[in-house]
């Protein structure tokens, strides 16, 4: 096996530590990152849902300016955004480079996406179940959680799937400025030094990753489907 590795990944064989090291940079951004903004996408996918015209928190002016702060960052191309809030990094991260200078700007640039994808996915809750459960004396509060978040498990698995998918393209696309990670490593010696083994093996390693999402995405969706 190091005999196949040697003879196909030379430069990789070479530089091992420091692949290793991308690996962890990518995952380190990929989690920290990732679990930020699910928590902030998913307040905002609520807000979205309960707050429009005949929700169960009626109010018009919250979801207009809600739904227009999620517009204006969607519209916003990530490496435009990577440079947009880099004082924003400094002040919290102390930093505007490295792992931890891309965690801001992949918080902004994941939290309206999939702000989105929860506001689409609680949407398909039938309103009659959310009759149903004001007619048996629910709170606001218990209706959200029991209703909208509990029935919608499937979809809401399946959109962090997508998302921290999607979120793994960013992490190499911040490394194109110095974020680290397996974007930096393939642009700095796969594409720099004309190294294509170092390219091969960071397409392989994102393609695992992205199907071990992708998979455990679909498992948890399959599982709470009724």
């Amino acid at each position: 096996m190091q005999e196949i590795f040697s003879k196909y990944f030379p430069n990789v064989i070479k530089k091992l530590p420091e692949f290793h090291e991308s690996i962890n940079q990518t995952l380190d951004m990929v989690i920290r990152s990732g679990l930020i903004a699910i928590i902030i996408g998913t307040f905002f996918g609520i807000i979205l849902v309960v707050t429009k015209k005949n929700g169960v928190f009626d109010n018009i002016v919250i979801f207009q300016i809600v739904d227009k702060l999620v517009n204006l960052f969607r519209a916003i191309p990530f490496i435009i955004l990577l440079t947009f809030v880099m004082p924003l990094s400094r002040s919290i991260m102390g930093t505007a480079i490295g792992v931890d200078g891309a965690i801001i700007p992949l918080i902004f640039g994941t939290v309206p996406f999939f702000s989105r994808q929860i506001e689409s996915a609680l949407a398909e809750i039938s309103p009659g179940l959310i009759e149903v459960a004001e007619s048996m004396g629910n709170t606001k509060i218990q209706i959200i959680l029991n209703v909208y978040l509990r029935e919608s498990i499937p979809q809401i698995a399946r959109a962090i799937s997508i998302t921290l998918i999607s979120l793994i393209g960013l992490t190499a696309m911040a490394g194109a400025v110095g974020a680290g990670g397996l974007g930096d490593f393939a642009i700095r010696y796969g594409h720099d030094r004309n190294q294509t083994d170092v390219t091969y093996a960071t397409i392989i390693i994102l393609v695992l990753m992205v199907s071990v999402i992708q998979i455990i995405g679909s498992f948890i969706a399959k599982k709470n489907t009724h």
